[in-house]
């Protein structure tokens, strides 16, 4: 059982930046690819970015491309997605996730999510 808490969400404006942090519980955090998606009202939730247990391998939308960056620190169980230039679009509840494999799919725990808001 692996749990996640994200924090660092908040309203920023657009061009702006944020960094989402997402704590995982237990020993076994290197063992877990990790991913982040994201939710917006009215929408179904999307694949954002992925990053495998060894940070090794990672896997990026074509929308957040060049934009994202997902990074993990194993010794401190969390998993980071840096957020640059930032677009209203990018509005949107935002979730990690733990999978056995990195994948833009299959995920067996998830996260309570952090709100990003971007607008002016």
């Amino acid at each position: 059982q692996v749990q996640l808490v994200e924090s660092g969400g908040g309203l920023v404006q657009p061009g702006g930046s944020l960094r989402l942090s997402c704590a995982a519980s237990g020993r076994t955090f290197r063992s877990y690819a990790m991913g982040w998606f994201r939710q917006a009202p009215g929408k179904e939730r999307e694949f954002v970015a992925a990053i495998s247990g060894s940070g090794g391998t990672t896997q990026y939308a074509d929308y957040v491309k060049g934009r994202f960056t997902i990074s993990r620190d194993n010794a401190k169980n969390t998993v980071y997605l840096q957020m640059n230039s930032l677009k209203p679009e990018d509005t949107a509840l935002y979730y990690c996730a733990a999978g056995v494999v990195i994948s833009t799919t299959r995920y067996d725990y998830w996260g309570q999510g952090t709100q990003v808001a971007v607008s002016s």
